[in-house]
């Protein structure tokens, strides 16, 4: 077991650092939920586990740590132990197959999008346990699965996978291909590899045997592509959390150090090839200001603000980093009836802050922070990549002296 629960001193830092914690007095925060709470699990005893359920797993209580504890994790294995012990709602055993469900979903598209604007639907859905105060994004069907799997030369000796995940294969294809379509035009071969969800959902739900299903399908695709000279790229903060952290950690998957050791940022990516003199991309001037709210799980990748980095670089955009404050939802986290009025007065906060700085629009990485945040503020949300493509002019033009 991992004892680094003893390095806490109990210097409260991470409840200060909490959402949760800080707008639910049910949640004793991670201190207590975590170190403190692993304390009496060691010496056999039964701490009082239904306060785990409430944690969202943003993770900023390891970020602020001084002393190395993760109380996150330690958390979210004991949530795991507890959806053993005890019963799963429906809602739960649901969200842990968004996957499943989108594949279905995306077929009837059309159709289950007038559905779930439907008053006795979205009855039916809150009696499941699904929150309902927040439209849901519409599905497509001409998923990123069903577009054409590579793009580019056969010979290019620069070669990306990229992990486009749930969120732009079922709901926002069209900026998944966008990303596609850069690094082709970049002089890269692009491939869409035949993936599946990368199991943070059903890691987030309790179902930690589904989430090894799905990331073990994952890593075996994706190593065979790591071992053909591909690097893999992701777009959302949350899968690449999962590639990089999760799956050689939590989940213990063979193959998952060699994952993440391969596996990067987009917005990372395409910064290292311009400062290395690789890549060089000319934006058009814009004339707008944006806030650009920081997800969570990007704050715990801890690769910086690679995506906000990029955007300065545009003439004209004027960015407000917003770095301090979650939007609530944390993935399904936020969609389950039981946390709704968590997950609306902490998106309330954040919403009233970005709105505050007098800008046109959000931009952030994470989709559910994109839903949550345009809803309840009232301002458009869009993904950084959006903005890149658009500011784009002229053509990229490839340096090919160098290895990345």
């Amino acid at each position: 077991m991992n004892l680094d629960f003893q390095h806490c001193i109990r210097c409260t830092i991470c409840l200060e650092n909490c959402p949760v914690f800080r707008v639910n007095s049910d949640f004793p925060g991670p201190k207590q939920s975590g170190p403190d709470s692993q304390r009496f699990r060691c010496d056999g005893e039964t701490p009082v586990d239904h306060w785990i359920t409430l944690c969202s797993q943003c993770r900023r209580c390891e970020i602020a740590c001084p002393y190395g504890v993760n109380p996150a994790e330690i958390i979210l294995r004991e949530q795991l132990d507890y959806g053993k012990k005890h019963y799963r709602p429906l809602v739960s055993r649901l969200f842990s197959r968004v996957y499943y469900l989108g594949n279905l979903i995306s077929l009837i598209a059309p159709v289950a999008n007038r559905l779930v604007s439907v008053k006795i639907v979205r009855r039916l859905m809150a009696f499941t346990g699904i929150s309902d105060y927040l439209k849901l994004p519409p599905y497509r069907f001409h998923a990123m699965k069903r577009s054409w799997r590579w793009k580019g030369s056969h010979k290019s000796k620069r070669k990306v996978a990229f992990f486009y995940g749930c969120y732009l294969n079922y709901n926002r294809p069209d900026i998944g291909r966008k990303i596609r379509d850069l690094f082709a035009s970049a002089g890269f071969r692009v491939v869409l590899p035949g993936q599946v969800c990368c199991g943070l959902p059903a890691l987030g739900n309790g179902d930690l045997a589904a989430a090894r299903r799905l990331a073990g399908r994952n890593v075996s695709i994706l190593e065979e592509y790591i071992d053909r000279g591909f690097d893999i790229l992701y777009s959302c903060t949350s899968c690449g959390l999962m590639l990089t952290q999760c799956y050689p950690g939590i989940l213990d998957m063979e193959g998952g150090k060699k994952i993440a050791e391969n596996t990067y940022n987009i917005h990372e990516y395409l910064l290292k090839l311009m400062d290395e003199g690789l890549l060089n991309l000319i934006f058009e001037s814009v004339t707008e200001k944006a806030a650009y709210h920081i997800p969570c799980h990007l704050k715990a990748l801890g690769i910086g603000y690679p995506g906000a980095m990029l955007l300065e670089r545009i003439p004209g955009l004027e960015i407000t980093v917003m770095d301090d404050l979650c939007c609530g939802l944390a993935g399904t986290y936020g969609l389950r009836k039981k946390n709704q009025d968590t997950s609306y007065r902490l998106g309330i906060i954040a919403a009233r802050a970005l709105r505050d700085t007098g800008a046109s629009y959000i931009i952030t990485d994470c989709a559910t922070c994109r839903l949550q945040l345009s809803q309840l503020s009232g301002m458009p949300a869009r993904d950084p990549a959006e903005i890149l493509f658009e500011s784009l002019k002229g053509s990229v033009n490839m340096k090919r002296k160098k290895k990345l």
